[in-house]
């Protein structure tokens, strides 16, 4: 019998072999995938699985805080920014909802509906009330609610409440400009967004210490306007009192440096208080000086006076037959406001006596293309480009569409619309010697009380010459001292000025309103030397409507009080120059 070969026999030891090179072949491959994992989660999934795993232990929360200040001409704060605490809650550390819900309610000034919602939240972080005074924040402190913690933050604050509210705007509860100056330098002043983490332990328990330096401040851009406070104020308050006393819709004033173009007050009526916005009408929050486009009436005459003067087709004593009273334009009659019937007149005495049909006659000299020209270059049917939100370009129909009237509606300021901003630039440029300046606003940037940008005075174009200007301002000072502005007189100072009386449309019947009229005076003081370019606007006043009744007293006390604060010498007031040699 034979016996087996020997190297076909498996020994133990061989087996033993095999099944170990096995083992270690499946842990090497499995450690190979193992580690092939981890680079994996650690590699490429490391920033999506950091943010979930966050999310188990942090909860993100965005403070905002150090927005820029807002000062007026002279660094006075318009706009600053004030301490207040925003109230927070995690609804599984509440140990007595009802007791919670009851002390909630009263503190925060909120619905038991919307306290109980955010009660049964399932998160961690809920906010119950943002930016609340440091005194009701402390009260509420001292109730030690489990479960509700606090987080020091920064709310806007006005200091003069409705002073140039609607100049100024708000800002919305993120710190974001909603409307005014803080939504068109929003990027400037917006400051610091710091993304706070509120860290909870392994039961999801607020760990942060809402009083430890989480919310210093970088320094940030303040803007400093062009703005008087205080002849912000005076026009304010002389708008308010003519609106008021006449019941009227509303009204704008607006004050001007003629040779800069630095506007030095924008009042508008109704005010609102920007600390409290959310309970003033949304209307008011708009700044109708940029926004606000109407037919301006007799206050545009001038500028037909103007271009007629500077193109050489009529002279101030170049005399008019003015139809006594009515002119029949195709099949339209137009007659003169109040019944008046004049005969012949001066080109100065149609503005004088505010004579629509002699405002008719200096536009026929003209003719349709060069009217139209000087009404553009004055800067009507465009925006002047200020630095405010929402600003109207006006309704400048181009002259191809113009109807067989519209030369002759225009002339005495119907059928075109302007905004009282362009209304008052076109006036500077009247006064200032004939150059059409852009409106400034904003005058700078500064940053840790170091200016860091300037915005200088910008003169767009030359309108009239000097020698068309002088001959406009003696025309505009008669208007006041014998004409229809003589309430607009300030003792002391020479005025020059127009008044104007506009219907407006019946937004029914399309057709010119007989009780609702459009009050204005715009003019400059002192005549000769103008500081100041002033226009008031009344909408739609009660009992007595003409320009020269309701807006010029208005004029006369915006004047009087701005050229006191200013310290512009009166006529025959002596000025004394210490010799320091």
């Amino acid at each position: 019998m034979s016996r087996p070969k020997a190297n076909n026999l498996k020994t133990p030891l061989a087996g033993f072999q095999n099944r170990l090179g096995l083992v270690i072949f499946f842990l090497a491959l499995y450690g190979a995938g193992l580690t092939a994992r981890l680079v994996y989660l650690q590699v490429f999934q490391h920033e999506a699985l950091l943010a979930e795993a966050e999310k188990q232990y942090v909860e993100k929360v965005e403070i905002n805080t150090g927005r820029g200040k807002i000062f007026d001409r002279n660094h006075n704060p318009l706009a600053t920014n004030i301490d207040v605490e925003s109230v927070y809650l995690n609804p599984r550390e509440v140990v007595d909802p009802e007791q919670a819900l009851r002390v909630l309610t009263s503190a925060l000034d909120l619905s038991p509906e919307l306290i109980r919602q955010k009660l049964s939240s399932r998160r961690h972080f809920v906010w119950l009330k943002r930016k609340m005074a440091l005194p009701d924040a402390a009260r509420l402190k001292n109730q030690s609610i489990a479960g509700v913690g606090f987080i020091r933050e920064s709310r806007r604050f006005y200091p003069k409440r409705a002073l140039a509210a609607s100049t100024l705007g708000f800002v919305g509860l993120d710190n974001q400009g909603l409307e005014g100056i803080e939504h068109y330098y929003d990027d400037l002043l917006k400051g610091t967004t710091r993304k706070t983490y509120v860290e909870r332990d392994a039961r999801g328990r607020p760990l942060l210490d809402s009083e430890a330096g989480l919310l210093t401040p970088s320094p940030s851009h303040d803007l400093v306007l062009t703005l008087d406070e205080v002849i912000q104020f005076h026009t304010e308050s002389a708008l308010a009192r003519q609106v008021e006393r006449y019941q009227a819709r509303g009204g704008v004033a607006v004050v001007m440096e003629p040779k800069s173009g630095d506007v030095l007050a924008l009042a508008t009526y109704p005010p609102f208080n920007p600390n409290r916005y959310g309970v003033s009408n949304s209307d008011a929050w708009r700044n109708k000086v940029v926004s606000y486009a109407y037919e301006p009436g007799s206050i545009f005459k001038p500028i037909v006076a103007a271009a007629a003067i500077e193109e050489g087709t009529a002279e101030p004593t170049d005399i008019f037959f003015c139809e006594n009273g009515q002119m029949k334009i195709g099949k339209s009659k137009i007659g003169e406001a109040s019944n008046h019937s004049f005969g012949w007149l001066s080109l100065s005495r149609i503005l004088i006596h505010s004579s629509n049909i002699g405002a008719i006659k200096i536009a026929q000299t003209l003719g349709g293309q060069h009217f139209f020209d000087y009404i553009r270059r004055f800067g009507f049917g465009t925006r002047s480009g200020i630095d405010l939100p929402g600003e109207s370009p006006g309704m400048l129909r181009p002259l191809k569409k113009w109807s067989g009237l519209s030369l002759a509606s225009i002339s005495f300021g119907h059928e075109i619309s302007v905004t009282p901003l362009q209304m008052v630039t076109a006036m500077a440029a009247i006064a200032n010697g004939g150059t059409l300046v852009k409106p400034r606003i904003a005058s700078g940037v500064w940053k840790d009380g170091e200016r860091v940008d300037h915005f200088p005075p910008v003169e767009l174009r030359r309108v009239i010459s000097g020698k068309t200007s002088r001959k406009m301002v003696s025309i505009l000072k008669e208007v006041v001292r014998q004409g229809t502005g003589k309430k607009a007189a300030v003792k002391g100072y020479e005025v020059a000025g127009k008044t104007g009386t506009a219907q407006k449309i019946d937004p029914e019947t399309r057709k010119y309103s007989a009780d609702n009229f459009v009050a204005s005076f715009i003019g400059f003081v002192p005549a000769d030397s103008p500081k100041l370019v002033i226009l008031v606007m009344i909408d739609e006043p009660k009992d007595k409507y003409w320009g020269g009744e309701v807006a010029a007293p208005a004029f006369r006390e915006i004047a009087r009080e701005s050229l006191r604060h200013l310290h512009v010498p009166s006529r025959g007031e002596r000025v004394f120059v210490l010799d320091r040699a």
